[in-house]
């Protein structure tokens, strides 16, 4: 199983009230509602191998050297040598070194990696893993790694964790027209406005689905739109033609890398619990401290309980 964390705590920090406080006042609603959407899936899905993917870089400069555009309308602050700053509500902020420490103290394996998006560490962690993986996300983006043959899905948090939604190839093809492996592709051609992607111009879609049943692939879709003998709309034609720039660069910035060296083996990922070498939790009195802080008993205590069970 792995989490698209921020996805998550994102997700929680809308979703639960703010008047969720620690002791001293401390907004800690993300927090919480963090580990209870953790005990809720674990206790659910029972995987063997839990992570908790990261955002080490959440807007990776060398997608933005390629489509400058790439979520430029949520940065905050642009900082010279260092990942831009995300604009992240401050009671957030706050709360995601907490959140950070509280995973290390259960011994719930985090695994980021330099100039990477947690998407390209689950992509990563995805391709090969050699057993089923449940990818848990609220972001469409990761439609891409959607693989019946290899077990791959994706548990669609968009209306929430408690109705998530279990995506396979069948559910992608039926929500859009289009096999997993093609979504990338897809998203491509129709654009993505809370990535900043502008998608091809004119092209929505049923458009970008109606192409990839007829030509396969992004290439094959270029192929057919410079080849006058093929048969496709001459404005269609045009609108391919017109986006040639942005088609040159925009697949690679929406591809999910699969090729990182994260520096972790599959028994590094075993879930808390799952054998002698993995307690739980790693560090009890860490736990204990972290716990007392931030008024987190009940929370922790159900995914104690989850991952016991």
């Amino acid at each position: 199983m792995l989490l698209d964390t921020a996805s998550l705590y994102f997700r929680a920090f809308f979703g639960v009230p703010d008047s969720i406080t620690a002791p001293d006042g401390t907004p800690v609603n993300a927090v919480r509602g963090l580990l209870d959407f953790i005990a809720r899936l674990t206790g659910e899905y029972r995987p063997t191998h839990l992570v908790c993917c990261w955002d080490d870089d959440w807007r990776p400069q060398w997608r933005v050297d390629l489509l400058p555009s790439y979520k430029a309308h949520r940065v905050e602050e642009v900082v010279p040598g260092a990942p831009d700053v995300e604009e992240v509500p401050d009671p957030l902020e706050v709360q995601i070194p907490v959140i950070r420490a509280l995973l290390e103290a259960l011994g719930i394996a985090v695994v980021g990696a330099p100039a990477a998006e947690a998407d390209d560490v689950i992509g990563t962690l995805a391709t090969d893993a050699g057993m089923p993986v449940d990818v848990v996300t609220g972001d469409r983006d990761l439609f891409q790694l959607v693989d019946d043959d290899l077990e791959i899905r994706v548990l669609y948090t968009a209306r929430g964790v408690g109705k998530h939604e279990q995506v396979t190839d069948a559910v992608v093809r039926t929500k859009y027209g289009v096999a997993g492996s093609q979504y990338a592709d897809f998203a491509t051609l129709r654009g993505d406005a809370s990535d900043g992607l502008p998608g091809v111009a004119g092209v929505g879609e049923k458009t970008a689905a109606s192409l990839l049943t007829s030509y396969g692939d992004l290439a094959g879709i270029r192929a057919a739109a410079a080849d006058p003998t093929v048969p496709m709309a001459a404005g269609l034609r045009a609108k391919i033609k017109a986006a040639a720039d942005y088609l040159d660069v925009a697949p690679r910035v929406v591809a999910v890398r699969r090729d990182l060296d994260l520096g972790v083996t599959t028994t590094d990922l075993v879930v808390p619990g799952g054998d002698d070498e993995h307690p739980l939790p790693r560090a009890p009195e860490s736990l204990v401290e972290l716990v007392d802080r931030w008024g987190l008993d009940s929370s922790v205590r159900r995914v104690l309980e989850a991952l016991t069970r």
